[in-house]
């Protein structure tokens, strides 16, 4: 299908490219440990039912972050596999060496748009930390692996309050001069509404080519769908999200779990844009890992999913543009 036109906005993207980002921003902050073997059968189901790009974890000191140890493991496990881009965080060139050991192709880094938060989640200022990252990205560049950017609190600071759109897309621009192929724009606190969000989103395209520009909501109020969508309006079209609506930030109190990507697949589908996504498949790797987690998903979509029934669930071939 193509991308349709909406009255409300400007022409829809023809496709998205979902990044789903649960088993690394999903799952970093759980209380408990999870499983090495829940981890790998989570990433096996999103593989199943058709992601092709998937976070699968982070090279932090476990003291930080304990819920990505073991992330070597996972990388290994995947190493092999065709198709399917899985990016690693890393923090620094000692996190780019364990990226390089255990065979990841792609890493990421996170920048943060503001002092407060800088200093809080990478515990360095924005100047050093961007400076530790160049040092990464041209390390990666030289090992032949591709480098995805993040843009922690281009909407909100949790303690500096809302960030200008122009300080966030600066950064942008930050990121992609190191080399990085995509920034991801990123409302860490969920504070978002659509107004804030087609003004970070603007901000970001005047800086960075459309094509580089990626958003990632969390739903603290409940509004990272409609803010995902008032940036595919402006011609986003690449969107992280979490299954099961899994996520939310050590370092942003009160911050809510990701965008759930059942939830974004459910909405582009019905707007006639492909993703190339088994909604039913992806629906029960997220019942899987809530189940290990002990507790429902928290996407809308597998819910009424699961209340219907296959027999029930609406038919793709019956949805229209």
């Amino acid at each position: 299908m193509t991308g349709i036109h909406r009255a409300s906005g400007g022409a829809l993207a023809q496709s998205v490219r979902i990044v789903e980002v649960g088993p690394r921003d999903g799952l970093q902050n759980e209380k408990g440990i999870v499983p090495l073997a829940a981890k790998l059968a989570l990433i096996e189901g999103l593989v199943a039912a058709g992601l092709q790009t998937i976070e699968a974890g982070s090279f932090v000191a476990p003291r930080w972050v304990p819920q990505m140890a073991g992330t070597d493991r996972v990388v290994a496990h995947f190493r092999a596999g065709a198709g399917v881009e899985m990016p690693v965080l890393v923090p620094n060139l000692r996190g780019l060496e364990l990226a390089k050991a255990a065979g990841a192709r792609t890493v990421a880094v996170f920048a943060a748009a503001t002092e407060s938060f800088a200093r809080a989640n990478l515990n360095a200022s924005r100047q050093d930390s961007l400076a530790r990252f160049a040092d990464v990205a041209a390390g990666a560049r030289a090992y032949g692996m591709r480098v995805r950017g993040y843009v922690s609190c281009a909407v909100h600071c949790p303690y500096e309050g809302w960030v200008e759109p122009g300080v966030a897309a600066e950064l942008a621009a930050s990121l992609a001069d190191m080399g990085c192929y995509e920034v991801s724009m990123c409302d860490t606190t969920g504070a978002a509404s659509p107004g804030r969000a087609e003004a970070m989103a603007k901000a970001a395209i005047t800086a960075i080519p459309m094509e580089q520009v990626a958003v990632h909501f969390h739903d603290t109020f409940g509004q990272a769908l409609v803010n995902t969508l008032t940036c595919l309006e402006l011609g986003v079209s690449v969107v992280d999200s979490s299954v099961s609506g899994l996520g939310g930030c050590p370092y942003s109190p009160g911050a809510a779990g990701n965008l759930a990507t059942e939830d974004l697949v459910y909405m582009l589908e019905g707007l006639g844009i492909a993703t190339g996504i088994d909604l039913d498949a992806l629906a029960a790797a997220g019942r899987q890992i809530s189940d290990v987690l002990g507790r429902r998903p928290a996407s809308r979509a597998a819910l009424a999913l699961a209340a219907r029934g296959p027999a029930n669930a609406p038919r793709k071939d019956h949805l229209s543009n």
